[in-house]
């Protein structure tokens, strides 16, 4: 480990143990420097880490701060390393996709809110008007989940299946563009899932959710063992993607 590292395993110790709280202001850097025995320009570096991290904040003119540690922030980077995963890593994320996102419908089920039943009606709606528009049904199909997974009122949970999810969309578009039928199917399997949320039922969620990610992944499996190469992105085309 690197002197640098140290300095930042020391201060991420300090927050773990509550010396410094979420919001809280450091000590000037010249006296947390020689708190913690380091030079100024280790403790520098190691405080430019924890902010890329999202751990320590700089405001100009005031100082470094704590952050306030929320799961939307701190699990930030976790978007931009799921986008630079390569090969047939997005098979992988469509299974770890099925085991969390239909326990999280389960668990909406439980929690949604009329309000939060509203803007998941709003979305099957769009879906419904968009059958013949694959990247706006998508973009939809993205929304309808979100706003199901919100209803679990778990933002860990909820930060999580974004980033995920979000890496998925190009296979959930590859097979609209491909599959005449995947349109239809989609919006009916939304559906289900919406009258599981209406019915307050977590099983019935649960099945339902489940029967709709296994059917995306079942499809993906079926053209990657036929030879057809991942999709790099929403607006991968089948086409594209043999010619490319």
């Amino acid at each position: 480990m690197s002197l640098t590292d140290k300095a930042i395993a020391r201060i991420r110790r300090m927050i773990r143990e509550g010396e410094l709280l979420p919001g809280s202001k450091l000590p000037p850097e010249q006296q947390l420097a020689a708190e913690l025995g380091l030079s100024r320009n280790l403790m520098r570096e190691a405080v430019k880490s924890l902010v890329v991290a999202r751990v320590l904040e700089i405001r100009r003119g005031d100082g470094t701060y704590v952050t306030s540690l929320a799961p939307g922030l701190l699990l930030e980077g976790l978007g931009g390393a799921v986008e630079l995963l390569q090969g047939d890593t997005v098979l992988e994320l469509t299974e770890v996709r099925r085991l969390f996102e239909p326990a999280a419908t389960a668990l909406a089920a439980t929690r949604i809110t009329d309000e939060d039943l509203a803007e998941v009606e709003r979305h099957l709606a769009a879906m419904r008007d968009a059958r013949d528009d694959v990247e706006l049904l998508v973009q939809h199909d993205a929304a309808f989940h979100r706003a199901v997974i919100r209803a679990t009122r778990n933002e860990t949970l909820a930060t999580l299946l974004e980033h995920i999810s979000g890496r998925t969309l190009s296979a959930r578009a590859w097979r609209g563009l491909a599959d005449a039928d995947a349109a239809g199917r989609t919006v009916a399997e939304h559906e289900a899932i919406h009258r599981a949320l209406v019915a307050r039922d977590p099983n019935l969620a649960q099945a339902a959710a489940l029967l709709h990610v296994d059917t995306t992944e079942r499809w993906l499996r079926e053209h990657l063992a036929a030879g057809e190469p991942a999709p790099a992105d929403p607006g991968t085309r089948p086409d594209r993607a043999r010619t490319s």
